[in-house]
């Protein structure tokens, strides 16, 4: 089925040849807050949590991957449904407090952790740090004792290559996170002596975007066979065994999404499996999802402002672009350009007249939303819409290049609208500048 068609069809609705979102014509949500702007529908986000919840056994913990999506409205949803939080800096343990997260529930991986980061988590009493060097563990240690408190840590751990999968493979090679496998008893040696640190677990780095579940499974069962060896040598359970995140959502034309039903039947097995096993007696399974909760609850709206042909080529020139969007442009990570599902938003129902190429307003040949997408004849005033933008899409991208306002944020449920982050304004560019 056609991408946009397929995500309709699961989450939205179409009324009069326009998308509804939340209940609402996706027209009346811009007329009320302009354009660009992001639009999350919160009965999604509630379809994705419960999904997961009941895929993964009662064994299993969440905790929402806040580098996904840190808009604290998004946080403060999932905290409420008894979601912890993984961060990868102290700005997204401030945003982790302030929407209401007990530091107890909160985790802190990252390869560039600061003595001023580690200092402001083990102050506010962090649940646990993912150490990625001995350097790191090093410091956290002497800032322990400096505190007189005991830290709470985990080994964040690059597996070897059989445990490797998805559209990015982050481990098994060369990389700055986490300590390669082969490398885990010397660290373990200086952690385990060290009375400034709680040694809790294992924290498994693989990879991302994963659509296949036996991609999964086998990560998970690597993950297991590491935090068995740990245990064995400490003659003891591990506290926690957190598999990562991963989990991906279907960006585009040709990929399936992830099978969580057999995501499901294989997980019961491998935890029926664990029961029977002393060494993994009281040990809490964690999960690290992001994408897969949010991505695909959000649209990306813009507006036609102008149109164009240029040497028989025709340009939808739309108000918003790779500022607001670097993952729908191309520019982060891909390697050949291949378009997020993209709709005419107030024409739905139209039939597919045209191919054009979708760009924003900024003056570089890299902003492009979509090229070659066919859609319905547009006309200026209306409503492109990218979809799957819920994940990566605001906070990975340049929004200060070239100093176009950035793009307000709103959640919709049961027909009513919130503005969840306002409109960025021009005062915004000199609000850090000293008078």
């Amino acid at each position: 089925m056609d991408p946009i068609r397929a995500l309709t069809a699961k989450y939205f609705s179409v009324s009069g040849g326009e998308l509804q979102m939340g209940g609402l014509p996706v027209s009346a949500i811009t007329t009320r807050y302009g354009t660009p702007l992001f639009i999350y529908d919160g009965h999604v986000l509630d379809q994705k949590w419960t999904l997961l919840r009941h895929t993964l056994p009662p064994e299993f913990s969440i905790s929402y991957s806040v580098k996904a999506n840190p808009n604290p409205a998004i946080l403060q949803h999932f905290i409420a449904r008894g979601c912890g939080l993984e961060i990868a800096s102290g700005g997204e343990f401030h945003q982790a407090l302030r929407a209401g997260c007990p530091p107890d529930r909160i985790l802190f991986a990252g390869p560039g952790k600061t003595e001023a980061e580690l200092e402001l988590v083990l102050t506010r009493g962090i649940g646990e740090i993912h150490v990625e060097s001995l350097l790191e563990a090093r410091r956290i240690s002497t800032i322990s004792r400096k505190l007189g408190a005991r830290a709470r840590v985990a080994v964040r751990v690059n597996p070897g290559v059989e445990a490797q999968g998805g559209a990015m493979r982050m481990g098994g090679k060369p990389a700055p996170f986490g300590i390669d496998e082969e490398s885990l008893d010397v660290v373990l040696d200086q952690l385990l002596r060290d009375p400034s640190l709680e040694f809790r677990g294992i924290h498994l780095f693989t990879g991302t975007q994963i659509l296949d579940y036996t991609i999964l499974i086998t990560q998970y069962r690597k993950g297991l066979e590491i935090a068995r060896r740990v245990a064995h040598r400490l003659r003891r359970p591990l506290h926690t065994l957190d598999f990562g995140g991963g989990l991906g959502i279907p960006y585009f034309a040709n990929e399936q999404e992830l099978n969580m039903e057999k995501l499901h039947e294989d997980l019961v097995r491998l935890t029926a499996e664990m029961k029977g096993d002393a060494l993994f007696a009281g040990t809490q399974f964690m999960v690290e999802p992001g994408r897969y909760l949010v991505g695909e609850a959000g649209i990306y709206v813009t507006r036609v402002h102008d149109i164009k042909i240029s040497r028989g080529k025709k340009f939808l020139i739309v108000d918003g672009g790779m500022n607001h969007h670097l993952a729908a442009s191309g520019n982060l990570g891909q390697v050949i350009k291949r378009n997020f599902p993209v709709a005419v938003l107030n024409k739905m129902e139209e039939k597919t007249l045209e191919t054009v190429d979708v760009v924003g307003p900024l003056c570089t040949p890299l902003d492009v939303l979509a090229r070659e997408v066919a859609l319905p004849s547009a006309d200026v005033g209306d409503l492109i819409g990218v979809f799957q933008s819920g994940a990566y899409a605001r906070t990975a991208s340049p929004l200060g290049f070239l100093s176009h306002p950035t793009p307000a944020e709103v959640l919709v449920r049961n027909g009513e609208a919130r503005l969840i982050r306002r409109r960025g304004t021009y005062d915004d560019f000199f609000n850090d500048i000293p008078q």
